[in-house]
């Protein structure tokens, strides 16, 4: 099976935000946080093939003409195994397949014979039955996980256009070499959930989607029933084919969100802490990183917050404190944000002494 390496995007969304700072680094008015995680992943398949095909020409001088059917048994299967990064709570992990395991065409044809060749071209309708499914789990720490599935398995019908070659070996037997392309339309699945956590409101979304569609090169062997010298490519045939396939264009996007998340803030859980502030009440921001994350924070203490804010703390799996930004009107913040934070209100501040 053929893979095409996979991208997946996440982002990590915070409210808007609207500061008041001061040369002691204190602020305050800051929204409530949202944490969301969205990504995405596609995938395309190559496969074997193998068949059997009936047919009956006519043949009017070198014209020839006719209907075959045929049925394959194939496996292109498209599958997307997704990861959605999170450097607070477990990574969210996705997976979906989308796979076409037969199909079969009736097909008219139109050629034209020189000698013992067949140069044709072929065209008609085109059935197979796709199925299409997509899990997808994820879960706050602490909170009961959340998943979703879908699946559908249609039948579908669609079309086929191809061209190819036919060689007469002898008056009964005859080997061709044929391309075909095959679209079986568009399949889609989708669903979402809402859910209340002890740790915010939490809503899962995912969607998967197939284009059943792909392209097909076959070697076949033909055997002619009652040939006669004259029109020799005329009559009814029988044979089978084998061959290889490749298409059936998949993807999938997820996408996870809790509004009004609590947030583990345990000074335990946290390691290269720093001080770099105040807030106008006296609460500490710092600067850490989480025991199992490289990414740099600037947030609270559980500790300390528990001292003046006890309403905003909340003891979490295995005793650890988790801290409610939004009872205490603040964000947290990567260290990115918060450097752009003060560097915007510095440059606000420098301008109005200009004034």
């Amino acid at each position: 099976m053929l893979h095409r390496a996979k991208t997946v995007a996440f982002s990590i969304g915070i409210a808007a935000a609207t500061v008041a700072l001061s040369s002691q680094c204190v602020f305050a008015g800051i929204a409530a946080i949202q944490l969301s995680l969205a990504g995405s992943n596609s995938d395309r398949a190559s496969s074997w093939l193998g068949g059997g095909q009936v047919g009956h020409n006519w043949q009017r001088g070198s014209l020839v003409y006719g209907v075959e059917a045929d049925l394959s048994a194939i496996n292109l299967n498209s599958e997307m195994n997704t990861v959605l990064p999170d450097a607070i709570n477990p990574d969210a992990t996705a997976y979906a397949h989308a796979r076409v395991n037969w199909y079969g065409t009736l097909r008219g044809r139109l050629g034209w014979a020189a000698g013992p060749w067949l140069f044709y071209g072929t065209g008609g309708f085109a059935y197979g039955k796709v199925n299409l499914s997509s899990s997808f789990n994820a879960a706050i720490t602490g909170a009961v996980p959340g998943s979703l599935n879908a699946q559908t398995s249609p039948l579908r019908g669609g079309w086929v256009a191809g061209a190819g070659v036919e060689y007469l070996w002898n008056p009964n037997l005859s080997l061709g070499f044929g391309y075909q392309y095959i679209d079986l339309g568009t399949v889609g699945v989708a669903s979402s959930t809402l859910f209340p956590s002890g740790f915010g409101t939490v809503q899962m979304e995912q969607s998967a989607r197939v284009h059943a569609a792909f392209h097909v090169v076959a070697a076949s062997l033909n055997w002619h029933f009652w040939p006669t010298n004259t029109r020799p490519w005329e009559g009814s045939y029988a044979g089978g084919h084998v061959g290889g396939a490749w298409g059936n264009n998949a993807s999938a996007d997820y996408s996870y969100a809790c509004d009004n998340c609590v947030f583990f803030s345990d000074a335990r859980l946290k390691r290269d802490i720093v001080l770099v502030g105040h807030l106008k009440d006296g609460l500490g921001l710092y600067r850490y990183r989480y025991l199992w994350s490289d990414t740099v924070y600037v947030g609270v203490i559980a500790q300390e917050v528990a001292l003046d804010h006890p309403d905003a703390v909340v003891r979490g799996p295995f005793g650890y404190l988790m801290v409610d930004y939004g009872k205490l009107g603040l964000k947290l913040m990567t260290e990115t944000e918060w450097d752009a934070v003060r560097a915007r209100h510095a440059l606000a501040l420098c301008c109005s002494k200009a004034m």
